[in-house]
């Protein structure tokens, strides 16, 4: 298990060092990641060296064709095809980065960033770096000053990890801490003390097995963000934080992301989206020897049974999948008076007058009512 100090920083190349590449300005240099946009949107990504060439069946030209162009530039083929240049966003890097695990999807990771209330200078905690793509946009929201911990498990995933994050900063970052290892089996409590962290994003297939680490990792009133994908471990998580009593104000959330198609007249949504990924689920921390609140009134039955909890033996009730049941007296109320409506109707009465009945009013057998 590699471990770095904590504290440590690395070194960094300083923007104005060559080959320092993360969010480079002005024109393009050697070493500068490209984003070739062709007429019909198709993008290629290429790095700039003195001999390199852009290859495709149907277009190709030098690369140091862009040395000393800005971004926005036009670039034409030796077989005349256009591209636009650019730098890629992180959205674009993040995407089409070489990965071993999946990645959380830039959609998710924006909610992230919000829900769990990111902020520049904040000491995080990361579960499941998996290929680096979230550690990016957390580095990048921290920044310097702050302080990100991610752990992960599997050697393969972390040098992945390690490898993308370098090359989207262009030099280890100095905020950042790869730590390799199980998260129970390492001893962070040791390496940060207790209730350091200000945040924890966890990407685990069961974070609800490792509540009690995580309440001693963050202070009172930090912020959990786990990322789940199924709703079973959804439905896991939140009862495990609701029986833990560390956690309250507990929210489930996803996000579904879908373009236009705009062209000309032709304003629609496309027939493809980016629909469900994954569910967030965020908490916050209380204070050492508070509880949550309690409802005033009666218990609901729902919370009488087994505490709330679910297990697969237990009926399937409208009552404690949190649905209501209508009043008996509302319910004969709406039988009575549509079962009388389909009746006067069914007599041909409807011939008489232009409309039925009202409700709840008596009717003598076969009379249409007064107008």
């Amino acid at each position: 298990m590699n471990q770095i100090e904590p504290g440590k920083r690395s070194e960094c190349a300083h923007p104005d060092v060559p080959g320092f590449s993360a969010r480079s300005r002005g024109s393009f240099r050697l070493g500068d990641r490209v984003q070739l946009q062709g007429a019909s949107g198709d993008l290629h990504t290429v790095t700039i060296t003195e001999n390199g060439w852009f290859n495709t069946a149907k277009a190709s030209f030098p690369l140091a064709d862009l040395l000393g162009r800005d971004e926005g530039s036009l670039i034409r083929s030796r077989e005349g095809r256009e591209f636009l240049a650019f730098r890629p966003r992180r959205l674009d890097y993040c995407l089409s980065m070489p990965r071993g695990a999946a990645i959380i999807y830039p959609k998710d990771a924006a909610q992230i960033l919000q829900s769990a209330d990111i902020f520049t200078g904040a000491r995080v905690f990361e579960c499941g770096a998996g290929s680096g793509a979230l550690t990016i946009s957390l580095l990048e929201m921290i920044g310097e000053a702050g302080q990100l911990v991610s752990v992960e498990e599997r050697e393969d995933f972390a040098d992945i990890a390690q490898a993308n994050v370098d090359l989207w900063f262009g030099h280890p970052h100095p905020a950042w801490q790869l730590q390799r290892g199980r998260l129970g089996d390492i001893d962070l409590d040791a390496l940060y003390g207790s209730h350091y962290f200000d945040r924890a994003v966890i990407d685990l297939l069961d974070p609800w097995s490792y509540l009690d680490d995580l309440y001693n990792l963050l202070v009172p009133g930090g912020v959990l963000c786990c990322y789940v994908t199924t709703v079973t471990q959804v439905s896991t998580l939140v009862e495990a934080l609701r029986s833990d009593g560390h956690f309250g104000f507990t929210c489930t959330e996803e996000t579904i992301q879908r373009q236009w198609h705009t062209e000309g007249l032709a304003l629609r949504p496309e027939h493809q989206m980016v629909g469900h990924t994954g569910f967030l689920v965020t908490c916050r921390v209380l204070a050492s020897g508070a509880r949550r609140p309690k409802k005033l009134g009666n218990t609901p039955k729902a919370a009488k049974i087994n505490g709330g909890q679910w297990s697969p033996e237990d009926d399937w009730e409208q009552v404690r999948l949190g649905q209501r049941n209508p009043a008996e007296r509302k319910t004969r109320r709406v039988r009575r008076d549509v079962v009388r409506r389909a009746e006067y109707w069914a007599r041909g009465n409807n011939s008489a007058v232009s409309d039925p009945p009202r409700p709840n009013r008596k009717l003598a057998p076969g009379r249409p009512p007064k107008h």
